[in-house]
């Protein structure tokens, strides 16, 4: 079937007991692999899709919603049998074809459970597995095979390796703009810049929720000469892991950026009064950054200088809409509904307060609980799944209070669509939405990071005090979302709003900030408003140091104009 080369992720013959519809399906591999520019024939004759990631990335999800299979090891299923037989199968909806992903120590047992259930494994000839049949040892098997299957990723770690190469490649570039700002010269003179890093360690601290930011905000101040100290998110450490193997694979000298799981006051703490400290940065809630800012203050006569704190934090990002979007009510909705609960609302930029005129709201309403009825939540391997778990028992039971507050909201808070939780196989929150009569309500007001958005109603005649509301209704300003069709209206949106986001969307949903394209970050309690992805950020990582030379030094005390 796959199995990764030298050459990268070669597709192998198989025998003739691949039937057409197995064929069919490695068919559309080959032809991703053309459409994305990465098919070529190997020395030895195989046909190569590219690199395991691009095999596990974007050509094996594309089959993902024509073969399925209960388990989420198994994208496809192939049996032997008689060519009558195995077409009967087939018609019968019994037969797929197996293809897997996972490094050979576990390749093994995957295949014992296949065969346990009369499953076969399809390898190539010669493989120490065997030819479709029993698995057998592994002691010769070189350590580089794999056997691939879809990619692990969920929803919002789809499009993580592109982001992290983004932030690679537009940081290399805004490093170089950098360091091209000389200044001017005078005749006789050189005047120059020295980029030098910041005197002392920048301490890196990292959100479960975007693996592609966890790796910038170590790369970031790195890459400006910094020594970094990583900590990343007790519930994602594993995907940090790789991210430094990889960064070691491509040639980062070990002490550059030293990774250090754990508690976060267990190591903050220490970290934050070391005189050594140079600067933070970091992603994650409010409370969390404001304490530590906290900490530098009450240390701040230890340090060997001022250290710089770059945070971007939490954020109650808005969409508000005019009366003027009515023709645009399914960009509203699929703004709302994508924006709110993509990632189960997990995201700092997640849409979480709406607000609505009221000529617009019956229309809206009923779309928006279309919308999310037909969400689905479950198993983020199976790629139909639009939702998966929250992250933790504590974002579980936090969810679920304010869940409550809504149910028991009186006439202040009426839940209009979702409001079930489920912990029997996971943290899961069905989306909800709720409709609230006070614009200053909690739900409207504090971060939930959750899949729970508020929607307030305002008269259209009160579109001036909304958005006010809008702008003092949150202590954060990280994005925010307008929908309006009046050229006019939309110029007012953005002068009052002007400081309640500091990415603002305009006909679009607030989230999805693309790397050069929207730099992103946020003012009030939202951070410091450093805008990664983008020169800005890179400035705060380096401690210039200005640099004269003259080549003809005076040689008299008195200045010209002191002359008799």
């Amino acid at each position: 079937l796959l199995v990764r080369a030298p050459g990268g992720s070669v597709l192998t013959e198989a025998g003739e007991r691949f039937l057409p519809h197995a064929r069919r399906a490695l068919d559309a591999l080959v032809r991703g692999a053309a459409e994305l520019g990465q098919l070529t024939t190997t020395p030895g004759g195989a046909v190569s899709l590219g690199t395991l990631r691009t095999v596990s990335t974007y050509l094996l999800p594309r089959l993902a919603a024509d073969f399925k299979h209960r388990h989420p090891e198994v994208l496809l299923r192939l049996s032997e049998g008689s060519h009558d037989v195995l077409e009967a199968r087939v018609a019968g909806g019994e037969l797929d074809v197996c293809i897997v992903s996972l490094p050979l120590k576990r390749v093994e047992l995957v295949a014992q459970k296949l065969w346990e259930e009369e499953l076969m494994l399809a390898l190539p000839p010669g493989h120490p597995l065997g030819r479709l049949g029993r698995p057998v040892a592994l002691e010769e098997a070189a350590e580089e095979t794999w056997v691939v299957m879809p990619g692990m990723t969920g929803a919002a770690a789809i499009d993580a390796a592109c982001e992290a190469i983004d932030f690679l490649r537009f940081n290399v570039h805004f490093a170089q703009q950098l360091l091209g700002e000389q200044p001017v010269s005078a005749p006789q003179t050189w005047n120059q810049l020295d980029y030098r890093p910041l005197d002392g360690f920048v301490f890196a601290v990292a959100p479960f929720n975007f693996t592609s930011i966890a790796m910038n905000l170590s790369i970031a101040p790195a890459l400006l000469g910094n020594v970094v100290l990583f900590k990343p998110s007790t519930t994602a450490a594993l995907s940090n892991w790789y991210v430094m193997e990889l960064l070691r694979e491509a040639g980062l000298p070990p002490g550059v950026i030293n990774m250090l799981p754990g508690d976060g006051p267990t190591l903050g703490n220490p970290v934050l009064a070391s005189p050594h400290l140079g600067g933070v940065h970091f992603t994650g809630s409010t409370p969390t950054f404001q304490g530590m800012w906290r900490l530098v203050g009450e240390n701040i006569t230890r340090y060997k200088q001022y250290p710089r704190l770059v945070g971007e934090t939490g954020g109650k990002d808005f969409i508000f809409a005019h009366a003027s979007a009515a023709d645009d009510l399914d960009a509203l909705a699929t703004a709302i509904v994508r924006g709110g609960y993509e990632y189960q609302g997990q995201k700092c930029s997640a849409a979480s307060r709406v607000y609505v005129p009221e000529s617009l709201w019956p229309r809206l309403k009923s779309r928006l609980q279309e919308m999310i009825a037909e969400l689905r939540m479950g198993d983020i391997t199976d790629f139909r799944n639009f939702m998966g778990a929250v992250i933790d028992e504590k974002a579980f039971k936090r969810t679920s209070s304010y869940i409550e507050m809504a149910r028991h909201g009186g006439s202040e808070a009426a839940i209009l669509a979702g409001g079930e939780t489920d912990r029997s196989e996971g943290w899961f929150v069905r989306p909800t939405l709720v409709q609230v009569t006070n614009p200053s309500h909690r739900i409207l007001r504090e971060e939930i990071f959750a899949p729970v958005v508020g929607v307030y109603v305002y008269p259209d005649a009160h579109f001036e005090e909304a958005l006010q509301a809008c702008d003092t209704g949150a202590p954060y300003a990280l994005t925010g979302a307008v929908f309006a069709r009046e050229r006019k209206v939309i110029s007012r949106m953005q002068h009052v709003l002007r400081h309640t986001a500091g990415n603002f969307y305009i006909n679009d949903k607030p989230t999805g900030a693309v790397v050069g394209q929207q730099p992103f970050g946020g003012s009030r309690a939202s951070g410091t408003n450093d805008k990664a992805g983008s020169f800005l950020n890179l400035v705060r990582w380096t401690s210039p140091r200005t640099i004269k030379e003259n080549f003809v030094p005076p040689t008299r005390v008195p200045y010209p104009y002191q002359a008799e």
